[in-house]
């Protein structure tokens, strides 16, 4: 049920914070996504109904096991792609001072990410991915071309960034984001150099910052992969808030290879959003995990549970993105000092405009799209 006083207070809250006071350190990961709608049918050379489905795509390729097809795939956009650009242009929309870090383009940053530098300084180490995005009303299949992010490595990172400059970095963000694991191989060799080198060199400070992982669907990698990685995230809490981000897929994913609930529970998706939201938090030891499925979302923080439901959207404009643009909204909702109900609002409000207008919205539209979303219901 929508909680029609908490965004009312959220859009009053708003109006007092200051969202370019903070500084924010994102990586480090890139992607060219190219978003493609899969041809049902042509009228002529401008006209063409549209496969609306997975499951009707899935059955189109079906029907051709054993003959063979022909499927037109139409591309309607090319954007900035990967977990950290999307976040982090989601997150310039505030003001905020950002550093991004990661796969742009060498020796030059991709024409595609250019605009995001007249709110961003951009530092990249290693050339892009390319994503085809096939959008359906149902969901998306994300087809990646990765070779280029082996590249990015600790030893690229130190050579073309510098440990001097890192630290610098590091030492101001309020918000440090690392994310899309699941993507750069050479990742969790990244957290541990980090661990071993970088964070004994970092200032203690009073408060500790937040630090943002985003596994970003984990399930083609190894189960000892992935807990290595679990593991090592821990190591992180005596500098910073370590909040972990994941998708209700994800969550049910990780809850398996955890070994936290019977397989056939977690299969079925039979174990309740709080239970496993609560496991996770328990097993992985840090300062919040965060499960956004569609319609709600939901957190642990300190020990306590908390979820909120959301502006669901029957036909998006475009759903590439959707949930880093939550994980912005939720992490400057942590950065504001708001109550974790009201960052998951910031965060669901946030995902809620980008899935409505594609584009991610500004502090002013935020505010504008919570006092609509208050006085619609939806």
């Amino acid at each position: 049920m929508i909680n029609i006083d908490a965004l009312t207070n959220l859009h009053k809250e708003l109006k007092k914070k200051d969202s370019s006071k903070y500084n924010m350190l994102i990586g480090f990961d890139g992607f060219i996504d190219e978003i493609i709608h899969v041809v049902n049918k042509r009228t002529d050379a401008e006209h063409f109904s549209r496969i609306e489905t997975i499951k009707a795509f899935a059955d189109r390729i079906h029907r051709a096991s054993g003959l063979s097809t022909n499927i037109e795939l139409y591309p309607s956009q090319k954007k900035i792609g990967g977990n950290g650009p999307i976040m982090c242009n989601a997150l310039s929309k505030h003001k905020s001072n950002i550093t991004y870090i990661g796969a742009l383009g060498l020796p030059n940053i991709d024409e595609v990410f250019q605009p995001m530098s007249k709110d961003v300084t951009l530092l990249s180490f290693a050339n892009s991915g390319h994503t085809d995005a096939l959008e359906f009303d149902d969901g998306k299949l994300m087809l990646g071309k990765m070779a280029s992010l082996n590249q990015v490595t600790f030893e690229e990172l130190m050579k073309r960034i510098g440990e001097k400059s890192l630290i610098k970095l590091m030492n101001q963000a309020d918000l440090f984001a690392m994310v899309n694991w699941s993507m750069l191989p050479y990742m969790t060799d990244i957290w541990e150099n980090m661990i071993q080198t970088i964070l004994p060199k970092l200032r203690v400070r009073k408060a500790r910052p937040l630090l943002f992982f985003d596994l970003a669907d984990p399930e083609k990698r190894e189960d000892e992969e992935i807990i290595q990685a679990i593991k090592l995230m821990k190591k992180f809490n005596p500098y910073y808030r370590v909040v972990l981000g994941l998708n209700k897929k994800e969550a049910y994913d990780l809850a398996k290879v955890l070994d936290l609930f019977d397989e056939e529970s977690l299969n079925h998706m039979q174990v309740s959003l709080e239970d496993l939201t609560k496991a996770l938090y328990d097993y992985i030891d840090i300062y919040s995990v965060v499960v956004h499925p569609v319609d709600r979302s939901c957190t642990v923080i300190d020990g306590a549970f908390f979820e909120e439901h959301g502006p669901y959207v029957e036909k998006p404009k475009l759903t590439t993105g959707a949930g880093d643009n939550f994980n912005a909204g939720f992490c400057m909702g942590l950065l504001l000092d708001l109550s974790p109900e009201q960052a998951l609002l910031m965060g669901m409000g946030t995902s809620g405009f980008y899935v409505r207008h594609a584009h991610s919205p500004n502090f002013e539209e935020l505010q504008e799209f919570l006092q609509s979303w208050a006085h619609n219901f939806q």
